[in-house]
């Protein structure tokens, strides 16, 4: 499973691991549709709704949600993850998405 870095700020002294799977998790989920306002930024408002998007899914999913759980305990929770990382993140899945294989 590949495994992709992000600069978690700007002068580049803190990364975060992303998986593929994490990835995938954002895609089956759809955790990046309708989060960022129609002005385009990505502040601290932005990382806080996505957190609770996610913590609302985990508790609506009451058997399986280890592929949230392991998102969060990766990516959405990670000590390095603010504002910054996440328009990384955002950044780096638009681009996995891109290389994806259409699928028939």
């Amino acid at each position: 499973m590949k495994k992709y870095t992000i600069q978690a700020n700007t002068s580049g002294t803190r990364t975060i691991e992303v998986s593929e799977q994490n990835l995938r998790t954002i895609e089956k989920y759809a955790l990046f549709r309708h989060l960022i306002d129609s002005n385009g930024i990505v502040d601290e408002d932005v990382l806080e709704k996505l957190r609770l998007n996610v913590r609302s899914l985990i508790a609506s999913h009451e058997n399986d949600s280890k592929d949230l759980l392991d998102l969060c305990i990766d990516v959405i929770y990670h000590n390095n993850m603010k504002a910054y990382g996440l328009q990384q993140l955002i950044r780096l899945y638009l681009t996995w998405l891109h290389e994806q294989p259409a699928e028939d």
